[in-house]
């Protein structure tokens, strides 16, 4: 069903202003969950402490802060973690779970074991992205940044080696790489790499403009400043070595003056037509968010996107602005076939929650409707992602905040620099948000930036790592004590499952997840799919959809475990 945009304008208008039934109140005013994190990264082991650089300049990526992944990368059936270093020392840190069924949370430094301190720092670090490029069954990292990009190819779990020139992912000299993504783009069986841009930016740049605020003299300068940029994908050869496809890709959009119009930040590929074919949603700042439709191969190209971002309803906000669009995720939050993108967006704007209306081409800012209206408008939210915090069959919304402006109390007394991280509980009809009380040490006031999560103790509930500028990230275990059944999903071989959905019915509810480490801010997430049961004791059917088209049904074995699907036309 299809549309003219000012019908879509209209219709959007009037849906978010629905009145909650009684049905929905009810669920809205049912009692609150306790699910508290407590942060364990002294005793787990880590040590990392990320350098911004900062020295008094001000200069703009000295604000940005770093990511985490959190993947298998030794081939364990842990979540082990790697955070990406801004300035000075190895260009990232690796720590090895060594956690015990059973036992506290535990890593070990392994960055000198894996010769991460062998590769060769240039520029300045910013993201993480994770996915298995030569298909020998080892997952590779890529890291972004200001100033060159690189790809490490892993080798059997024993160390990472720098194949940057080799394989053709350096990027342009003095480009700004900020998120990235490993996906199937052109459906041929192997992984391609799409790497966004946020603005173009040189110390000279940045010291003409001289940016200034009353009240606390040099200050870091708005993203309106610079100029915009375009994005990178790169189409796997299959050798090892990528094509640079950008260009007649219809990934590059200009603005009206013909400059590049991106300023990006975070990347969220999805189906969300359920076509067969990836689509993706670009968060970008102070501009309006991007939404690529997969349009196939086209007359030249082995794979054609249209931008459609404005005509979906997915450019702006609620108000019809512009936001400063930092983390991005999506999910089908309701249970039903409406998905769903939230967007952390900056300080005196609320977050996005765009949900599909019965039309996988139209979209509506719902923040307001579902209670992430108010709680958000204060917050300067970095990490942004949905996750089942209380594994009782719905997902949460959880946001990693942090201001970018050490001195902002001196001007805005409702401002502060270090922000508490927020949880925003399903209650099935709308999202509330958790007191401080109940989530422990999330609450923690920290410059938050990059947030991912995973099973980092195998006991089926989910934790999460959240970065921060200038200090040690969390870890944090979730210690909720609800009794809700799970099952926990790992799709192998791991290059076909990237983009796979994946459709559970338990106690009557059909819930959907898709396979896609690339989520929030920078970050990447553990590529297994854990379902939360509630109550259910049993799953009634389970059923996946595999990138390539294949459809597999998947008899589970029982519930509370994790349990290994293969592809069907893979041999194990």
């Amino acid at each position: 069903m299809r549309f003219s945009l000012l019908v879509r304008i209209g219709l959007a208008c009037a849906l978010a202003g629905n009145a909650v039934s009684a049905t929905e109140q009810a669920k809205v005013e049912a009692p609150r969950p306790s699910i508290p994190f407590v942060d364990v990264a002294r005793e787990a082991g880590v040590g990392f402490v990320h350098r911004s650089g900062a020295a008094g300049e001000k200069l703009l990526p000295e604000t940005m802060g770093g990511g985490v992944a959190l993947f298998d990368y030794d081939g364990d059936r842990d979540a082990d973690l790697l955070f990406v270093q801004s300035d000075g020392g190895p260009i990232a840190s690796l720590y090895r779970n060594e956690t015990k069924p059973g036992g506290a949370i535990r890593f070990v430094d392994a960055t000198l074991a894996t010769a991460l301190d062998e590769v060769e720092v240039r520029g300045y670090g910013m993201g993480v992205a994770v996915g298995d490029v030569d298909g020998d069954g080892d997952p590779d990292v890529f890291l972004t940044g200001l100033g060159g990009d690189r790809l490490l190819r892993n080798e059997r779990g024993r160390r990472f080696v720098d194949v940057t020139a080799e394989s053709g992912t350096g990027g342009s000299p003095g480009a700004w790489s900020t998120g990235a993504a490993f996906f199937d783009a052109d459906i041929d069986g192997d992984l391609d790499l799409l790497v966004v841009r946020y603005v173009k930016w040189s110390r000279k740049i940045e010291t003409a403009l001289a940016y200034r605020l009353d009240g606390i003299g040099r200050a870091y300068g708005p993203p309106q400043e610079y100029e915009g940029t375009l994005p990178m994908l790169y189409l796997n050869r299959g050798d090892g070595s990528f094509e640079d496809a950008s260009s007649g890709s219809g990934l590059e959009v200009f603005d009206a003056a013909g400059l590049p119009a991106a300023k990006a930040l975070a990347v969220r590929p999805i189906d969300a037509d359920r076509d067969g074919r990836p689509d993706v949603l670009v968060a970008n700042d102070t501009v309006r968010n991007f939404f690529f439709r997969n349009l196939g191969p086209g007359e030249n190209a082995a794979v054609r996107f249209e931008e459609v971002g404005e005509f979906y309803g997915l450019a702006y906000d609620h108000d019809g602005n512009a936001t400063g669009a930092m983390g991005v995720d999506a999910g089908y939050y309701r249970n039903d076939e409406n998905l769903g993108f939230v967007i952390g967006n900056y300080a005196d704007e609320t977050s996005s929650i765009f949900r599909a209306q019965g039309d996988p081409e139209f979209f509506v800012d719902e923040a307001m409707k579902e209670g992430l209206g108010p709680p958000t408008r204060a917050s300067l939210t970095f990490g942004a992602f949905f996750f089942d915090a209380d594994l009782d069959g719905r997902l949460d919304v959880l946001h990693a905040n942090g201001h970018v402006e050490p001195d902002i109390a001196k001007i805005d007394k409702t401002q502060q620099y270090r922000q508490p991280g927020q949880l925003f509980w399903n209650t099935g009809a709308r999202f509330v948000a958790l007191e401080d009380a109940s989530v422990g040490d999330l609450s923690q006031k920290v410059p938050g930036r990059g947030a991912a999560y995973a099973d980092l103790d195998r006991d089926g509930d989910l934790d999460v790592v959240i970065t921060q500028i200038d200090g040690t990230p969390l870890v944090l275990r979730n210690d909720q004590k609800l009794g809700h059944h799970w099952l926990r999903l790992r799709l192998e071989p791991t290059r076909l499952a990237l983009g796979a959905r994946v459709e559970l019915t338990a106690g009557g509810e059909i819930q959907r997840r898709d396979v896609m480490p690339t989520r929030s801010y920078l970050s990447q997430l553990e590529p297994v799919v854990t379902f939360g049961l509630g109550g259910a004791e049993k799953v009634e059917s389970l059923r996946v959809v595999w990138p390539d088209g294949v459809k597999q049904v998947v008899k589970v074995g029982g519930v509370d475990q994790e349990q290994l699907v293969t592809h069907p036309e893979i041999e194990p």
